[in-house]
């Protein structure tokens, strides 16, 4: 397969290879962006699901095509309705703060399980149409130039606390645990569902999948995770939530999970447990230190056999590398020239 604006794709795709092999090649992997111009690129940003997304398509492939795609870097559009768009797709609906950067968030529906949660086992709705179209037309326009990302998805407890309302849902572990049990089992269903609906419609079965953390795989690959699991201690977390993301990530081939904040770092050792989660996105939250300084946390991650997705400058991608062993680092750089870039590939496979 060719993409117009990654040349090497195909070398690119060895590396990612031996990236989900636990092997290395000559270096850690490096997804490398540099402009072409002396600025960085308009049009990158998140997608939603109040635009012409036919026009916001034709947008990314003008700002992709003004890109230097250097390493793994892989172009591609993701289409998104924000956080809460998997409880979209259940029943919920969102609603839009454009003075808030384009966030949104969703309306709970559920007011009693009985009732309300017969429908949350399969995507269904105005958001999930929308969304399967908008997979439909970011695969024709990128025919041959960039992929098509599989959405952000927050599903098992998020999308239960999106569905409910956090608070409400806090107080259904005490007084309806019978009742969560039948609901995490039915959401699972639905992830299962959405990944084979949007991987048909974004052609991902055939040309490779890639996700808001930008690792590519042939194979089908998800970013998982679980932001409400700082609300919840120890027993909760491993009657619901750590069954939920273990039966995630053995749907998956190759599995990735956005780890969020402090808070929820009681279940650090459950989730360093659950085998088909490869590698740990670390990030510290707004407030606390940034993610530099986090080698400790990054080497037990590395000691539990998980590999590490680090964003970051060129002079912090040598100081990780002095620290951590190259087997399972996938970074995720910006530099401000494509001759920058290859200096930097060239120092890795140096010091490696």
């Amino acid at each position: 397969m060719k993409l117009e604006y990654k040349p090497d794709f195909e070398e690119a795709k060895k590396y990612w290879r031996a990236y989900w092999a636990g092997e290395i090649i000559d270096r850690p992997l490096i997804a490398i962006k540099a402009p072409k111009g002396d600025k960085r690129p308009k049009g990158l940003r998140g997608l939603n699901g109040l635009e012409d997304f036919r026009l916001a398509t034709q947008q990314y492939d003008e700002a992709a095509a003004t890109i230097h795609w250097l390493g793994e870097a892989i172009p591609f559009i993701q289409p998104n309705f924000g956080p809460d768009q998997f409880a979209a797709w259940l029943g919920a609906d969102l609603q839009y703060n454009p003075d808030a950067g384009d966030t949104s968030w969703s309306v709970p529906v559920i007011q009693d399980w009985d009732v309300d949660g017969r429908e949350i086992g399969y995507p269904h709705g105005v958001w999930w149409e929308r969304m399967l179209e908008f997979q439909r037309i970011a695969a024709e326009i990128g025919d041959g130039k960039f992929l098509v990302g599989v959405p952000d998805i927050h599903s098992n407890m998020d999308a239960l606390s999106a569905l409910r309302g956090p608070e409400a849902l806090c107080f259904d572990f005490l007084d309806v645990p019978e009742k969560i049990d039948l609901a995490i089992t039915a959401v699972c269903q639905a992830f299962r569902i959405a990944i084979e609906g949007i991987e048909k419609a974004g052609r991902q079965l055939e040309r490779g999948y890639i996700g808001w953390l930008p690792f590519y795989s042939e194979e089908r690959f998800v970013v998982l995770q679980c932001d409400f699991a700082c609300m919840v201690g120890p027993e909760h977390f491993r009657r619901w939530i750590l069954p939920a993301l273990i039966e995630e990530s053995e749907y998956v081939v190759n599995a990735v999970y956005h780890y969020d904040g402090p808070g929820a770092l009681i279940h650090l050792e459950d989730i360093l447990s659950i085998p088909k989660i490869k590698v740990i996105q670390w990030t510290p939250g707004a407030g606390n230190p940034p993610l530099i300084e986090w080698m400790d946390l990054l080497l037990e991650c590395q000691k539990a056999g998980k590999g590490l997705y680090l964003a970051a400058s060129p002079d912090e991608v040598k100081v990780f590398h002095r620290n951590l062993r190259p087997e399972g680092i996938m970074y995720d750089v910006w530099v401000s020239s494509k001759e920058e870039g290859e200096a930097l590939i060239d120092w890795l496979k140096a010091n490696t």
